[in-house]
Parts: structure tokens; sequence; C-alpha cells
């Protein structure tokens, strides 16, 4: 069986104010397109197929427009909601939807409910776990703790429960919204710490065939290749500058072997991250290619050069950032606020500010009620989406 593994899609986002529409309509053409050529047999969607709880009327649109083509074309969809996802919005009709051959998988209470497929080797069972937020769904699924490895275990106990219910020789997929450990970060995804800890062992997955991985934006390979993040199609930071952006087209073989290769997507720009004095970056030979590019500039000036938005986009007309980090410092001896927050999740920043505005690290309790506070912020964009009562038509 033929999967196409894709997920990140972020519909309606936009690069440092740089619509990306248009690059995110060209990309859903060449997944039809690779649909069609690469004779697929299902489309694998990993969560955040929208960059928001509300999504814009062009980004729905577009989610409307991919979901006809893929049924005109009669190859099955499964899709999982993700944490930028509202699960309640995009579960809408979802058992209408799957008359259609469009799977939506958004209610963790369905997570062990397969989509059963079929090919000359026999059935694949195919199992859609949507992100999971800890402490709103831990009791739902029975789960010891508020963490996420605690509810995504429990999530993989009842599919793995049903699998074993399964005709023998069934070959199972699992597609999951998570950050795996051992999986490499952006500066483009939304922290899901709890309790300061976000990843979960690649060993919750313990028995499956394939899992379709989708959080990370850089394509990413774990569990011997059994694990695997598409990635996004599009770049959404700097921090993605280099990445390979494609999607994952998997080869399930007749006793559940895996052969897997890239297909890349088409990029509207490259990314182009500069450094270095004004003159320089508006001189240097080197940085011609970048001419045409989407450029991050980091000046290294020792005092902030007049106009220099202005005068970098006459050579660089698509500089989207510009940053300062003088390499010679007044002697205070203090980093950038760039270098003091590179590496640190929400937590750390709001209590380094606190040590820094008042000039005396914060207490451990105020340091408890300050990642409190952020993962109530956290749960609270999700909580439409988990309440007791599902989606009209979800058990259709």
């Amino acid at each position: 069986m033929r999967l196409l593994h894709t997920s990140d899609w972020h519909l309606g986002r936009s690069l440092h104010r740089e619509n990306l529409l248009d690059a995110q309509r060209v990309f859903l053409d060449h997944l039809v397109a690779t649909v069609r050529r690469e004779e697929v047999d299902a489309v694998l969607v990993a969560g955040d197929v929208h960059d928001r709880a509300v999504p814009s009327l062009g980004a729905v649109r577009l989610f409307d427009e991919v979901l006809h083509e893929l049924a005109e074309l009669a190859v099955p969809v499964v899709l999982i909601s993700g944490n930028h996802d509202s699960p309640r919005r995009l579960g809408i009709a979802s058992g209408l939807i799957a008359r259609a051959g469009v799977h939506l998988r958004t209610d963790p209470l369905r997570a062990h409910e397969p989509v059963l497929l079929k090919d000359e080797h026999g059935p694949v069972a195919v199992y859609g776990l949507p992100y999971l937020e800890p402490a709103l769904v831990r009791e739902k699924l029975g789960a010891e703790q508020v963490s996420h490895t605690s509810v995504l275990g429990a999530a993989m106990d009842r599919v793995r429960a049903d699998l074993a219910g399964q005709p023998e020789g069934t070959r199972s997929v699992v597609l999951a919204h998570a950050f795996v450990a051992g999986g490499q970060g952006s500066d483009s995804e939304r922290d899901i710490a709890v309790g300061g800890v976000p990843s979960v062992p690649a060993a919750v997955f313990d028995g499956v065939d394939y899992v379709a991985l989708g959080h990370l934006h850089g394509a990413q390979v774990l569990g011997g290749g059994r694990l695997r993040y598409s990635g996004s199609p599009l770049a959404y930071s700097f921090s993605e500058a280099g990445q390979e952006k494609g999607m994952w087209l998997v080869d399930l073989g007749a006793t559940g072997e895996l052969t897997v290769r890239q297909v890349p997507v088409p990029q509207p720009r490259p990314l182009a991250r500069l450094r270095g004095t004004l003159e320089q970056l508006l001189t240097a030979e080197e940085h011609t290619w970048a001419e045409s590019a989407w450029v991050q500039a980091q000046l290294t000036d020792p005092g902030r050069p007049l106009r220099a938005m202005e005068r970098l986009r006459a050579r660089f007309p698509h500089t989207l950032q510009l940053l300062f980090d003088p390499e010679e410092r007044s002697g205070d001896g203090h980093d950038s606020y760039v270098d003091r927050v590179r590496g640190r999740d929400d937590a750390e920043i709001a209590t380094g500010f606190v040590a820094h505005v008042r000039g005396s690290e914060a207490a451990p309790r105020e340091a408890r009620l300050l990642r409190a506070a952020l993962e109530s912020a956290a749960r609270e964009e999700h909580r439409d989406g988990h309440q007791e009562e599902t989606p009209e038509g979800a058990r259709a």
C-alpha cells in the first residue's frame, strides 16, 4: 500500500507578515498532482492543518478545495487535528465527510477506532491520534498522570488493544501530533511543554508498523525509520533555512516492511540568513544569490546604521527581518537578547525576564506559578475542542 505522509500545513500562516496563501495553494496543487502521478492509495495528514483555531476565510477555502480534489480522485484521506487546530471546528460534519473518503480524527475517545483500508496483501488499520492536551484528556483516557507521555501511552494502549482484535496479519499505521524525544525543533513550533517536559519517548508507539508524526517542522527519521516527521511543506521561520521541505511517500509491504522516499515540495523563495556589517552585506558578491531570497539580516555594526532596512531592501528587496548583534560591545559583558533567549522555552524566558527587571531570580514558588500560568493559557486555546460532547455526526 502506498501512503503519502504530510503534516503541519498551517494554512493561513505568514512569514514575518509575508502572505503565504498563494504558496500554500501551490503546495496543495502539488500534493494532488503527486497523489495522481504516484498512484497513492491513501493520504495521511498529521495535524496542524490550520494555523489558528479560528482560521481565516482564505485558509478554509484552500482546505475545502483540496478535500474536494482528493475526494474526486477517490483516494482516502486520514487527517488529525494538531495543537494549532480547533478539534471541534475541524471535526464538524466528520460523519458526512467520511462518506466521501475523508476521515477526520479529532476526538481523543475515538483514537482507537481505525480507518480500515485494504490492498492485495490484506487489511491495513490506520489510527488517528489527535493532539492530546494532557490536562484536558487525562481523565477521559484514564491516564495516570497529567503528562504527554501518560496520555499518549493511554491512547496507544487502546490502539494496541483494538489491533489485537483485528484479523491476523493486519498491518498498522498511527498518525500522531507530538514531540517525540530525539526530534529537533525549530523556532516556528508552538511550545507544548507540560511541567517542563514537552517530549515523549519513541517507545510509546511500540507495536505499530509506521508512525506518521506531525508537530516538528523539519523532516526527520526516528525509531530506525519506523517513526517519521514529514515536516511543514513551507518554511515558517528562518530557523528552517536549509531544510529540505517535502512529503514522505511510504510503501507498506505485505508484512509491514517499509520503503520510503521523500517527495520535494516547491518553495516560493529560498531563505537567506545573512550576517555582517551593513556595508559588507551591501557589497559582498558572495551574497548575490540572496537577492531573490527572503532575507534575515543580522547586522554586526557597533552602532545602528541609519535607514538600515531601506538600504538593505535596495539590494535584497525581500528582506523580512532585521536583527542587531554588534560584535564590538560596550564592555558590559552582556549578550544580545537573541543570544540570551536562544534555546529557552516560554517559562525560562518569563523567569529570566523577572530576574532582569528585579535584579534577583524568581523564587521557586514564583517560577511554578509562571509555568502554570503559561500552561493554562495554552490549554485555553484547545478547551473549546475538548468538551464532553463530540461534534455532530462524529459517530457516523
